[in-house]
């Protein structure tokens, strides 16, 4: 991809401010440069990021609804009523199952869980759920990643004499579902002071709420951060304020002590006897949690991880991994097609979105193809499959454009649809798309920005090879964890060399193995490439070139630091 490389030039004042807050914090002013920009402008603000604190987590009962809910929760416990706990059949929905499930299980045993089949029943409470939970005598249901728009669904369950206490963090519309109690810091006027939490982590205020009212210590919720930290991976929420803090424990509980269910995944994944960051999360343990829903149904990744017994988990985890390679083999092929669909008709009328369909298309995957397809065209995506007489997918948004407001632009041509600003997902009639595709494609037009169809490269520091030093390296990992809001630091240097040693490697020999030197240094950085062949000629030419890269641990060295190049670019001339 081209990228074009974009880096804020610092005033003489500026620079001297960090300066004087590297000095504070003994960190290099490359790195407290990097702690203003974003937002950390003082000694005690870097000393919370770098140290995040549970105690710094907010107080559940600040959200709207928590003590409604926690007060129905006892109630329930109280009449021994069964309690059933729903969810999405993604990472963030079977994790929050799992953590919900799993904490109260330990206090209450009439109670159990429950994930719709994407197949049969669609996203969101169904019916047929509904129903079955009425067979099963349950009278409340606390619903977890999904439920805010669920209003005829929950006000028919009401009917049967089920209660929901609805755990979300999408938009909600206007009209809010007739749920004994709503938990979602979206919902309009909710004081929460943070409104990025992913689902689980709405459903772990639910149980911090809950422990807190019964006497219960925190210690014994902290247990179950690692499925928190899992989900806002996944789920590509900000690592910001309330996230961070659960993020970073989280990720210290999943390499200490995992649970069962995900030790096995880690164990699937290869990940055993490494430190596991959310990138980990993001490229291997994620896709394999989410497989289950996308090819089949995702019971079978709650039972994975509510498991307590490893011979059987590492049993279905590999059994999961199954339903992943399939996944795999489908996303290929329909990323392919897709992508020389969009090809064939960039020739014919570029547009600045897309909008794709084909009715032989597997549902579990739109989500996955729209993400690639927006990515390599840098233009807000929707990709559509035939269901019926209904037409379903997922939208996918390119940086700074609001695709959620795209889509409700439409709303008059959709039956349902739900998400954020980058993710949304949808269902119409299939003989409306032409029709939806011309209202999306005219409300991007008037509201996109040029820059956002354009694929950008923010660098936070130029820097020298002999700036890499052990301490900048040590610093630069308390940054972690990193994800949205907090993306991992990107530099770059210019006018570096080919050491002599550089390499095409890979089975299709599609990276570039990299030995590298700068002309104001003698360090020899060793560096990978991925995907990046085609720059081998111009590395091996003897000629100057720009990178811009991240710094990372050498995977079997850790304390090397290895460049992991993003981007080369021809040297400019002086």
């Amino acid at each position: 991809m081209d990228f074009q490389w974009r880096q804020s030039v610092e005033t003489p004042e500026q620079q001297q401010e960090a300066a004087l807050l590297g000095e504070k914090l003994n960190i290099s002013p490359i790195l407290s440069g990097i702690l203003l920009r974003r937002g950390i402008d003082t000694a005690a603000a870097a000393k919370r990021f770098f140290h995040p604190q549970l105690a710094d987590l907010h107080n559940p009962f600040l959200m709207k609804d928590m003590d409604i809910a926690v007060d129905r929760i006892n109630d329930a416990m109280g009449r021994k009523e069964k309690i059933l706990v729903y969810g999405d059949y993604d990472v963030d929905g079977c994790t929050a199952v799992a953590l919900v499930y799993r904490f109260l299980l330990q206090y209450y045993s009439n109670i159990d869980y429950y994930i719709p089949s994407r197949y049969d029943e669609g996203y969101g409470v169904s019916k047929k759920g509904i129903d079955k939970a009425k067979e099963e005598g349950v009278k409340l249901i606390i619903i977890l990643d999904c439920g805010i728009k669920a209003i005829e669904e929950i006000a028919y369950a009401k009917e049967l004499g089920i209660d929901f206490i609805v755990c979300d963090h999408h938009v909600p519309d206007e009209q809010l579902p007739p749920a004994v109690a709503i938990l979602d810091p979206k919902v309009e006027g909710d004081p929460y002071p943070f409104k990025e939490l992913c689902g689980c982590g709405v459903g772990f205020k639910l149980m911090q709420g809950w422990a807190k009212n019964n006497g219960i210590p925190f210690s014994r919720l902290a247990e179950l951060l690692d499925l928190c930290a899992v989900s806002i991976a996944a789920d590509l929420v900000e690592v910001t304020d309330e996230n961070r803090i659960l993020a970073f424990h989280g990720l210290r509980r999943l390499n200490q002590n995992p649970c069962i269910g995900l030790k096995a995944i880690i164990d699937i994944c290869g990940l055993s006897n490494r430190d596991i960051s959310m990138s980990d999360i993001i490229f291997k343990i994620g896709p394999r949690i989410n497989a289950s829903g996308r090819m089949d149904n995702g019971i079978e990744t709650v039972q994975l991880l509510v498991e307590r017994d490893f011979a059987k988990a590492l049993k279905e985890a590999r059994h999961i991994n199954e339903y992943n390679e399939q996944r795999k083999d489908i996303d290929k092929q329909m990323t392919e097609e897709a992508n020389e669909i969009v090809a064939r008709l960039e020739k014919q009328d570029p547009h600045s979105s897309i909008v794709l369909y084909d009715e032989n298309w597997k549902k579990g995957v739109v989500g996955i193809v729209a993400s690639r397809v927006s990515e390599l065209f840098v233009r807000p995506t929707v990709v559509l499959t035939r269901d019926g007489e209904f037409a379903v997918g997922s939208a996918r948004s390119v940086t700074g454009f609001d695709v959620y407001s795209a889509i409700k632009h439409c709303r008059d041509l959709l039956t349902s649809f739900g998400g954020h600003t980058y993710a949304v997902g949808l269902s119409l009639r299939w003989d409306d798309i032409k029709d939806f595709k011309a209202k999306f494609q005219e409300y991007v037009e008037a509201h996109i920005l040029p820059e956002q169809t354009q694929p950008f490269l923010d660098i936070d520091a130029e820097i020298d090879f002999g700036d890499i030093t052990k301490k900048l390296h040590n610093d630069l990992r308390r940054f972690a964890p990193y994800g949205p809001g907090n993306e991992k630091p990107v530099f770059c240097t210019k006018h570096v060399y080919d050491y002599g040693t550089s390499k095409v490697v890979g089975r299709e020999q599609e990276h570039i193995k990299l030995e590298l030197v700068d002309s104001k240094s003698s360090n020899v950085m060793n560096g990978i490439a991925f995907g990046q062949s085609a720059s081998a000629r111009y590395i091996k030419s003897k000629r100057a070139f720009d990178i811009a890269y991240t710094i990372e641990d050498n995977v079997f060295k850790r304390q090397e630091v290895q460049l992991q190049i993003v981007d080369i670019k021809p040297a400019e001339t002086a």
